[in-house]
């Protein structure tokens, strides 16, 4: 089966992390007519929703510890982001910082 093109355009942003600038994603990119990218300035961590949450993950999870290796860093940012998703509060407020936070239509009642 060949799949078949967006019938509506589809937008991407993206940070200046140096995996995003290469040459085989650019071309990637431009083989997409319906992909819209919006790039990121440079060191704008408060359009990034991620940076909120590392952030957060700074203050809580690896704040004040020594780690004894890599190993030991990666399972504290694990842990840190399995407790965070279920922090709807804090998620939300990484999206608000941004102006992305969602919003129930009108007629949804919780």
């Amino acid at each position: 089966m060949t799949p078949q093109p967006l019938s509506r355009t589809s937008s991407l942003i993206r940070d200046n992390l140096n995996t995003h600038l290469t040459a085989s994603t650019c071309r990637c990119i431009a083989d997409r007519d319906w992909l819209t990218v919006l790039q990121l300035p440079p060191h704008a961590p408060d359009l990034n929703p991620v940076e909120g949450i590392w952030s957060v993950l700074r203050r809580t999870t690896t704040a004040n510890r020594a780690f004894a290796g890599s190993d030991d860093l990666i399972t504290a940012v694990r842990r840190g982001l399995r407790r965070l998703q279920y922090r709807h509060d804090v998620l939300d407020g990484c999206l608000t910082g941004i102006r992305l936070g969602h919003q129930l239509p009108d007629d949804t009642t919780l």
